[in-house]
């Protein structure tokens, strides 16, 4: 999926979850936009793409339905304002059937959606210190 088809997806979703009270009720706070701006959107994207993989790529998660903390990682968060946190949200608001395994595309898609509301909810990052990764 190209970046303009992301973005697309992701205008789209954000206008159904602002009709939510609970998913548009989900923001970063200053310590998540400030882990956010040292580790830079490429490894949060890498870290929401392993959560993923693990905790709603089966087919039966363990625990679905209370794998996805509401706070501790921005990532966390950002599964809740999106719909991604469990496979039955995955179902409801994105299509996904519940009982087999995401594919790569489905988890590649879920980690953009998820980014992209990192990105959009971030704000202004520039007076955060940054490491930039010096391995990639």
């Amino acid at each position: 999926m190209n970046y303009e088809t992301i973005i697309m997806n992701y205008e789209e979703l954000k206008k159904r979850i602002s009709a939510s009270a609970f998913r548009s009720r989900f923001l970063l706070t200053l310590a998540e936009r400030a882990y956010v701006a040292e580790k830079g959107f490429p490894a949060i994207r890498a870290q929401a793409e392993r959560i993923v993989r693990e905790h709603l790529g089966p087919a039966h998660p363990i625990h679905d339905g209370k794998q996805t903390p509401m706070r501790g990682h921005a990532v966390f968060k950002a599964q809740h304002a999106t719909a991604t946190c469990c496979r039955g949200c995955l179902k409801k608001w994105h299509g996904i059937p519940e009982g087999r395994a995401l594919d790569e595309a489905e988890i590649a898609d879920i980690s953009d959606l998820i980014t992209e509301w990192i990105r959009d909810n971030s704000g202004d990052l520039s007076n955060f210190p940054n490491t930039p990764d010096l391995f990639s």
